[in-house]
């Protein structure tokens, strides 16, 4: 039995009050109406051995509606999310507090962050609802060429992206500097202006978003409410140590069986797989969370997992590889009128394969390596030093942090790829990853296309209201050089040349994917190669992120897999897959010798 392809001044303080009085208020119906699962509880509650159809890891982005899907097909199904709940708290996942529940790094925080090898600051979430309790909250679709790379069905992925957006997702209302970025796109000549669509189409589109007008922010655990009530469980709070497995003779392909997982307080609990052919576990933990569960569950390379000390369940040298994430580089630009607090909206999808898109009104400190200056502090100090002559400009910045608007651009793909490793058996620590950002020369050129599109946004008519008039493209690239944004070299050309400018100012657009490869870790059904009754769909199968934003796309394929009575990759195509990854030879010797059987 498989699963079935069916298939993100003093004017302004006053309108900051206007926006957190609405925000408020709006806040405090949300809270009345927000889900309530008898089936959410803490692992504490867990018996310390249980039984089920699917156990699913990680509750998140793909995980609900997995588990939703699932659990109304007659199936009793387990989610062990290793986070809480996004209900305890009605005000963190609201938009004016998007920048600062990003950011918290306390223990039972909706974010763990992480500093890449390449020395560029990261988040992963850690919450029913995973990425998109904490991402921009813009909505669209991947574009066809992704449906066509990874065999689903149009129709059916159609279907699946409408579930999601019936349940979750909202036409923005697009006020004065969204309108004024979005027309200042189409100047540049990102055109045409394809109005509102949530098709992934060249030009300037307005999507939508899971943002609803008062500012709450609708998730994937909001998916749930469609789960049958009285065949899923979930446990917060519980953190999967490994997956186990089983092998019913010498030399026979490991099967896996269960997991072991940890309560918040250090309980031990195991949940194991019926005797069931259909019964599987299935990784939805993440482009971060998935290759490192395979690694410390026994599959990955070898000589990585017993320096470790970990069973080698399964060599699998690919395990981890191909790690990518998608840069952000842009302009942070101080304005000389109030601006809205607004998150992305609208994106201009340039022939380049640059993706423009803008947020405003917050104060982007946060995002700084040092954390404890306010973005006047470094901003101030910054143009002091470049001996900027007039005050307009500077005071601007000074005196109304949150006067700031960003337009960012990202590089589509991207060809850079790096690796993700262990650094120790722990599953709660991060580990080691580097994504290689501009190692491909191909991705630096299109980052410079992209910023040359940002700077004439700037310079557009229908931006000049939000720039001050003595404030030069020079000022706010060497503003944005001299901001602690990373931990990477900064170079003398770097506000001369746009491509150098993007190395030393790159960000993340939390976009990251890759580790468990389709066609290099699992085959198209997503089953992972070498062992049985093991899937992994999330982000950590992509090749590249889909879309301008790939939370429609992961929805949509958690939403896509339904149980039926019949195999769906052919064995040949499977094996034209793998041969084509090039792998390791004793990987290939292995695989020649004793091929997956299918269903």
């Amino acid at each position: 039995m498989g699963l079935k392809y069916c298939c993100s001044c003093s004017k302004w303080s006053s309108l900051t009050l206007v926006f957190v009085a609405v925000f408020a208020f709006q806040g405090l119906s949300y809270a009345e109406n927000a889900p309530h699962f008898s089936f959410i509880q803490e692992a504490t509650s867990a018996p310390s051995v249980s039984f089920y159809d699917y156990i699913i890891i990680g509750g998140g982005t793909a995980g609900c509606p997995l588990a939703a899907t699932l659990s109304t097909q007659d199936a009793n199904v387990l989610v062990v999310e290793r986070g809480g709940s996004p209900y305890v708290s009605t005000s963190k996942p609201r938009i004016e507090n998007f920048i600062s529940t990003l950011t918290d790094t306390s223990p039972d925080s909706f974010s763990q962050a992480f500093i890449s090898e390449d020395g560029v600051p990261n988040n992963r979430a850690r919450v029913l609802g995973g990425g998109t309790v904490i991402n921009v909250g813009f909505y669209s679709r991947a574009e066809t060429f992704f449906l066509k790379q990874t065999g689903l069905d149009e129709a059916l992925a159609n279907d699946s992206y409408k579930w999601v957006e019936k349940k979750l997702v909202y036409k923005p209302v697009v006020l004065q500097w969204q309108s004024a970025v979005r027309n200042g796109l189409l100047e540049a000549g990102v055109l045409p202006d394809n109005g509102f669509t949530y098709d992934h189409i060249i030009g300037t589109k307005t999507s939508g978003t899971i943002l609803d007008s008062n500012g709450n922010r609708h998730t994937a655990a909001d998916l749930l409410e469609y789960a049958n009530p009285r065949k899923i469980k979930v446990y917060l709070h519980a953190v999967v140590e490994k997956i186990t497995f089983t092998t019913t003779k010498v030399g026979s392909r490991p099967k896996a069986e269960g997991v072991i997982f940890y309560d918040a307080n250090g309980g031990k609990h195991m949940a194991f797989l019926k005797n069931d052919s259909r019964s599987e576990i299935i990784s939805t933990a993440g482009a971060i969370g998935s290759p490192q569960l395979l690694l410390l569950s026994g599959i990955g390379p070898a000589t990585q997992l017993q320096r470790l000390g970990i069973k080698v369940v399964l060599d699998q040298p690919l395990v981890g590889q191909g790690m990518a994430d998608i840069s952000l580089n842009g302009l942070i630009i101080p304005s000389p009128n109030p601006i809205e607090l607004s998150l992305a909206t609208f994106v201009g999808i340039t022939k380049l394969g640059a993706y423009v898109e803008s947020i405003s009104g917050f104060d982007f400190s946060a995002f700084s390596v040092s954390g404890s200056q306010s973005m006047a502090d470094d901003s101030t100090a910054i143009l002091n030093q470049l001996g900027k002559g007039s005050m307009t400009f500077q005071d601007a910045v000074a005196n109304s942090t949150t006067n700031l608007g960003f337009i960012a651009e990202k590089v589509r793909g991207p060809i850079s790829k790096g690796y993700l490793e262990l650094e120790n058996t722990n599953v709660s620590d991060n580990p080691k990853v580097r994504f290689n950002y501009f190692q491909a020369k191909e991705d630096s050129r299109k980052c410079g296309q992209g910023m040359k599109i940002v700077i004439d946004v700037v310079n557009s008519k229908s931006f000049s209201r939000f720039r001050y008039r003595n404030t030069t493209i020079q000022d706010l690239l060497k503003m944005m050089v001299n901001m602690p944004l990373n931990l990477r070299p900064k170079h003398p050309n770097s506000t001369t040349s746009l491509e150098q400018y993007c190395i030393d100012t790159v960000m993340t657009f939390w976009h990251y994917h890759g580790g468990c490869q389709v066609g290099k870790v699992v085959n198209r059904d997503y089953k992972v190669f070498g062992v049985d009754s093991l899937r992994v769909i999330d982000g950590s199968t992509f090749s590249f992120s889909p879309g301008t934003n790939p939370q429609a796309a992961v929805m949509m394929l958690g939403r896509c897999y339904n149980i039926w009575d019949e195999g769906f990759c052919k064995a040949e195509e499977d094996d034209q897959i793998l041969s084509q990854t090039r792998l390791h030879d004793d990987f290939d010797m292995i695989w020649e010798k004793k091929k997956p059987k299918e269903g």
